[in-house]
């Protein structure tokens, strides 16, 4: 009967080990509990460091390259046709001569502008911006 003690205090001993380190595991978590939740601290948005901040921002990016693009005016073509193309061949665009073209970085439109020409060399003088009010309006679409 001694060995049948023996065994049963062992285990209510492993038993009770167990159940102590588990309320000594529960006292630990409750007492970090606040800690954690007093060391989320959230910066203060009232303009003291917005200038600074969005300035360093925006260095950030000032090389990110971008493919910009000039669109004189688009068609559909038959492959037929486009297979018949020579050099001197002339396509018909829907756009209109004197009429502004679309300027586009990354395919969104941005601004509309007139073709000039700069020392032998074509160019775009930016005749009106796209809000970004309504660059959102047709994304919307």
């Amino acid at each position: 009967m001694s060995n049948e003690n023996e065994a049963q205090s062992t285990a209510e001993d492993d038993w009770g080990a167990a159940m102590a380190e588990q309320e000594q595991t529960e006292a630990e978590a409750a007492a970090l509990a606040p800690k954690a939740a007093s060391a989320t601290v959230f910066k203060d948005f009232s303009g003291g460091d917005l200038k600074t901040g969005t300035h360093n921002d925006i260095d950030f990016i000032l090389d990110i390259p971008v493919q910009l693009t000039v669109e004189l005016g688009r068609t559909k073509i038959a492959i037929k046709n486009l297979l018949q193309l020579a050099q001197g061949s002339v396509v018909e665009l829907d756009g209109l001569a004197g009429e502004p073209m679309d300027v586009l970085v990354n395919g969104c439109l941005i601004a509309q502008g007139e073709v000039v020409v700069v020392n032998d060399k074509f160019g775009i003088r930016l005749t009106d911006i796209i809000t970004p009010s309504e660059r959102i309006r047709k994304l919307n679409r």
